[in-house]
């Protein structure tokens, strides 16, 4: 019988006078027990400890990657320890499904495997212990193209996609039973130019992400100011060009990382040279991309010439959204409107260091770390989901060139 069934004889025979008082007292203890047992025991199911994975760029202190251990009760991250030496690990991703992890080789060289006399970086593949997170090299490709700087994976878990800025190229490589990449089966090439006569003479893949319906493939191109979106086939595992061959942004803007609402009906474009974020709305039916609104990063009095964007990350509830400000070194906080997709600008936080290139919120959705490219650190902020408030929990913690942040639960 379930608990509200006996609370409801229970309080039957009660009002029929069939209880004496010591008996009606030790039932009705016994009843509030049992149905607060079922709340207890979702509570004790929640993830509270994670690892947190840091990529970093070895031209100085940093050797590869490095692993802390996070506590979303309290809050507190462990020191950084070394997992894996790999130079210019600048990108990370996670295998759906799989204890496996992924990470770029920022580099411009003649790998074995590449294209003979064309430069390429590499995409390295690493198993992931679950109890102390260590990690241990399971294999490596040529990414496609020189300086890969973005990993996504695809909902199966089928295929690893890596955008190569430097090669102004994207790229996706079949993953085998065990998570490996192959090498590359289809490798789309950019063309196209833009006015920034500095930064874009000639195509700059800075990233790409399959959308929901792991159907459509989303390149943000900084040198070309397009979106190119390919379709994906998950049994041949390779990209072609789409019906809709692009999304464009205003000239100039320099769009450099796309993130989807939780919902899937909109998408957000951070535009690193003009400090922007294009909303658009997203019809999954038919891969297309439409503008609604753009948006500064910065607030109206900043004084910040030089500044340029860099992360953009929705929050889980979909109600907020956050971009980082590179020079103004500041979280950009935006509300989402749920029914169109508009931002409002929120709060201008300081990100707690300098050069805020990486940020992401921990699976509960209450903290947030932000990675610290100029000043070497990490910051945990706490985060309400109710009000939008990021509070800096404690001192940064130090770390060689942090410029991606990924968390995994440990599971007891």
């Amino acid at each position: 019988m379930s608990a509200a069934r006996k609370l409801k004889d229970f309080f039957q025979q009660l009002t029929n006078g069939g209880l004496p008082l010591a008996v009606w007292l030790l039932t009705f203890a016994q009843l509030m027990f049992s149905m607060a047992k079922p709340a207890q025991a979702q509570e004790t199911k929640t993830p509270a400890l994670f690892h947190v994975y840091f990529g970093t760029y070895t031209s100085g202190t940093s050797e590869g990657i490095y692993r802390s251990t996070f506590d979303a009760s309290t809050g507190a991250l462990s020191k950084p320890e070394l997992v894996a030496k790999v130079t210019n690990p600048s990108f990370l991703a996670m295998h759906p499904t799989k204890p496996v992890i992924y990470c770029v080789s920022e580099v411009a060289e003649s790998l074995p495997g590449s294209e003979a006399g064309r430069p390429t970086g590499a995409v390295i593949a690493f198993s992931r212990e679950a109890a102390n997170g260590s990690l241990k090299e399971l294999g490596w490709k040529p990414s496609g193209g020189a300086g890969p700087c973005h990993l996504s994976v695809d909902l199966a878990g089928s295929a690893l996609f890596v955008a190569n800025y430097g090669g102004g190229s994207v790229a996706s490589l079949p993953l085998n039973a065990e998570g490996v990449p192959e090498k590359p089966s289809s490798i789309m090439v950019h063309e196209g130019s833009s006015i920034n006569k500095q930064r874009q003479q000639k195509p700059h893949a800075h990233s790409i992400n399959l959308d929901q319906s792991n159907r459509y493939a989303f390149a943000a191109d900084l040198g070309c100011d397009k979106i190119f979106i390919y379709q994906f086939d998950p049994a041949t595992r390779t990209l072609k060009p789409h019906d809709i061959p692009s999304a464009p942004v205003a000239a100039g803007s320099g769009p450099r990382h796309l993130a989807f609402h939780p919902n899937g009906r909109f998408a957000y474009v951070i535009n690193e040279l003009t400090s922007t974020i294009t909303a658009f709305k997203y019809d999954s039916t038919k891969g297309d991309l439409e503008p609604i609104q753009t948006v500064s990063t910065l607030p109206k009095d900043a004084n910040t010439p030089g500044n340029s964007t860099a992360e953009i990350v929705a929050h889980p509830s979909g109600n907020w959204l956050v971009g980082s400000n590179r020079g103004h070194d500041s979280l950009a906080l935006f509300s989402i409107r749920p029914e169109t997709g508009e931002l409002k600008l929120v709060a201008n936080v300081p990100a707690g260091g300098k050069t805020p290139r990486n940020f992401a919120f921990d699976p509960t959705g209450q903290w947030l770390i932000a990675a610290h490219q100029g000043s070497n650190s990490v910051q945990v902020f706490a985060f309400n989901a109710s009000t939008g408030t990021l509070t800096p929990q404690g001192e940064p913690v130090a770390i060689g060139a942090p410029v991606c942040v990924r968390f995994v639960p440990i599971k007891p």
